[in-house]
């Protein structure tokens, strides 16, 4: 998931108000994408009512989640080659066509199609609205703005259950869907006039054989997974020869990583033990999250008769466990720095939460349930919260983005094996026991059985033996999915505690960054935020001017070398600068400038051709000096970052590059341009 290290072609300035706007674009988007990976789980008992094929349900979760993990890696590079902003409308173009189709499926077949574009359109809409924060908002507060986001991002994934079961109660199953498509084109109408036009300077290399193969491969696994046991026996040549497809791809793609030029995933970070020991626990967090909002829902409403909505709302102890330590988990790392219990604590607590669930019934109390969801709640909250920021806080700064997006990436998978696996638990299990119990009630159609609704308008005695069908189905998936969360259990002790850098310490206190929001795996970009964090720790102190032009033996004032910056900067990226032109960037009349430019022309540091401000050797020297010693400054605050490696020295001057020009196009006040 390496990009190349490039520039991001500078935009327009943007006003306080249209920063705003474009922030509440792509909250919109954000909000929808995420929305919908989990919306449906509390809809699914009433689309197999509707459309039949409960051996297809998985696959309405599973088809989104796997597109949706696809397209992320691709959308980044695709907006940095077409730009983000237009890959951000046709993101929402494809999502719109596949939430119409959803809306309008007639059978199980074309909805889990609808799904899949679905996914692929809200990947792009995930990766983008991440990298467009990064591109309109000022560094300064940029953090701020990702941590809102994040927290949107895990928000309406937890409570689209409920919100899932307000739409099919009130208005139809199919209103989940419908629901997108006068957003989306809100959504469409307001980026076209508000988002700038950001591309990367320099052409990335995409990896379009190692993504055609991961994506083929674990599709190929998922498959299998699925259809064993339900369409073709276990041991027929169609199972068989998907698993084996699955391996012999997936096998491919490791060889195509280790020989790509810009890999995906590349190799060499499984060599961190702590980046392996993190993937796989995302992958578990994410196979038991995903896995349970799935079909909580569909016990609730088969097994205690609940309508749609009520099942949402039963949902909420999970919920609320789960915000709870994250919360608490990120703030005493905060403050403590210390990491290494939490993933542990939270497996084991996410085993005791599982079991306990595969203990519940037809005559189990709902204050039991609730505790049981409680449980599994806290322990996902304590492994998830922490896994992101570990990764972060031990690769180098030329890693950051391929660690990250490999987390999160992982963390995605195991949400959709983990609602694969669940549903071909449940839907082998089932199969059995509600054949037994129909069998046993000849007078009950198969229709009432598979309809909640129906289901509890039979007379009790008829409908006890299906309810307990019900039951036991989805206690036996929970029982199984125990030891998958004891294995992360037993892997977190091998997670290698390390002291955390100040700023991963900040990020942790942030519940927004817990949720490893899909992004695009721009290092330049997560090191612009590292920057970012040094820098409003130390003016917390002061100005951080004075002590740079000391440091760096420049005899010129905070107004004078700040002009001297802007011509810097403007020739470096616009290829000329004028009085002009810096005067427009920061909204202030040439008269105002025009003395302390004409002092540095004076003194020799700036010469004029025709409108032209060009510098003479004395003032890019004074430039080069101020130059090495805000590389010096960053040097001693950005932890583990180190000036001898030449792969940090060139992701820091990019970074630094960068950072120029977006405080450029922000348009701040000259106090703040000179504090820096």
């Amino acid at each position: 998931m390496n990009g190349a290290v490039a520039a991001a072609a500078p935009a327009e300035p943007l006003s306080r108000a249209r920063t705003n706007v474009v922030f509440g674009t792509v909250v919109l988007g954000m909000l929808m994408a995420a929305l919908d990976q989990t919306i449906v789980s509390t809809a699914l008992p009433t689309i197999v009512a509707d459309l039949g094929g409960a051996g297809h349900l998985a696959w309405v979760v599973t088809a989104y989640l796997l597109a949706e993990a696809v397209a992320t890696v691709l959308a980044g590079k695709l907006g940095d080659l077409f730009g983000r902003k237009l890959v951000f409308q046709l993101s929402a173009l494809i999502f719109i066509a596949g939430s119409m189709v959803a809306g309008l499926a007639n059978g199980m077949a074309v909805l889990v199609a609808a799904r899949a574009v679905q996914g692929i359109g809200a990947g792009g809409l995930m990766v983008t609205s991440m990298a467009l924060i990064a591109d309109t908002i000022p560094l300064r507060e940029r953090g701020k703005y990702q941590g809102a986001l994040g927290a949107v991002f895990g928000v309406t994934t937890v409570i689209g259950p409920t919100l899932g079961g307000l739409f099919t109660d009130s208005a139809g199953w199919r209103w989940c869907f419908y629901v997108n498509v006068p957003l989306a084109i809100l959504m469409i109408a307001v980026a076209a006039r508000s988002i700038p036009k950001v591309r990367a300077a320099v052409r990335p290399v995409v990896d379009y054989a190692g993504i055609g193969l991961v994506a083929v491969g674990v599709s190929a696994l998922i498959l299998g997974l699925e259809w064993g046991g339900q369409e073709y026996p276990w041991g027929s040549w169609q199972i068989v020869g998907l698993f084996v497809l699955a391996v012999l791809l997936l096998a491919g793609f490791v060889v195509v990583e280790l020989r790509a030029a810009e890999p995906m995933l590349p190799m060499a970070l499984f060599r961190s033990r702590v980046f392996t020991v993190c993937s796989v626990l995302s992958f578990i967090v994410g196979f038991a999250m995903l896995g349970a909002m799935t079909y909580l829902p569909a016990y609730l409403q088969y097994v205690d008769g609940v309508s749609a909505t009520a099942s949402g709302v039963r949902t909420l102890p999970l919920v609320a466990g789960l915000f709870l330590t994250s919360i608490i988990s990120g703030q005493v790392v905060g403050r403590t720095g210390r990491y290494r219990i939490f993933p542990i604590a939270g497996t084991a607590l996410m085993a005791v939460g599982l079991l306990l669930m595969s203990t519940m019934g037809r005559d189990t109390s709902t204050l039991r349930e609730s505790l049981s969801m409680l449980v599994l709640g806290l322990g996902i909250g304590l492994a998830m919260q922490v896994l992101t920021i570990v990764v972060q806080n031990t690769v180098p700064y030329a890693q950051l983005g391929t660690a990250t997006s490999g987390v999160t990436f992982f963390r995605t998978l195991g949400s959709a094996f983990g609602t694969a696996v669940f549903g071909t638990l449940y839907s082998n299990e089932l199969s059995a026991r509600l054949a037994t119990a129909l069998a046993a009630n000849p007078g009950v159609p198969v229709e009432a059985a598979e309809n909640p609704e129906a289901l509890r308008r039979l007379p009790a005695e008829q409908a006890a033996p299906i309810i307990d069908a019900y039951a036991a189905a989805i206690d036996h998936v929970f029982r199984w999915v125990v030891p998958v969360a004891l294995a992360g259990f037993v892997i977190a002790w091998f997670l290698k505690e390390v002291p955390l850098r100040d700023s991963a310490k900040a990020a942790a206190g942030d519940v927004g960054d817990g949720f490893s929001v899909p992004g695009p795996d721009d290092r330049v970009a997560l090191l612009e935020r590292e920057v970012g964090t040094a820098l409003r720790r130390a003016r917390a102190a002061g100005p951080v001017g004075p002590e740079l032009l000391a440091a760096a033996g420049s005899g010129l004032g905070r107004g004078q070398a700040w002009a001297l910056g802007q011509v810097y900067v403007l020739r470096r990226y616009r290829g000329e600068a004028t009085l002009a032109a810096i005067a427009l960037a920061h909204r202030v009349p040439e008269e105002v400038l025009l003395p302390v430019f004409t002092e540095l022309i004076d003194s020799g540091y700036l010469a004029r051709g025709g409108s032209r401000l060009l510098l003479t050797e004395r003032g890019q020297g004074e430039v080069d000096r101020i130059r090495e010693a805000w590389r010096r400054w960053l040097d001693a605050r950005l932890d583990d970052w180190s000036a001898d490696d030449p792969g940090d020295r060139a992701l820091l001057a990019q970074a630094m590059d960068n950072i120029a020009t977006k405080l450029l196009d922000e348009g701040v006040r000259q106090r703040e341009l000179t504090g820096v």
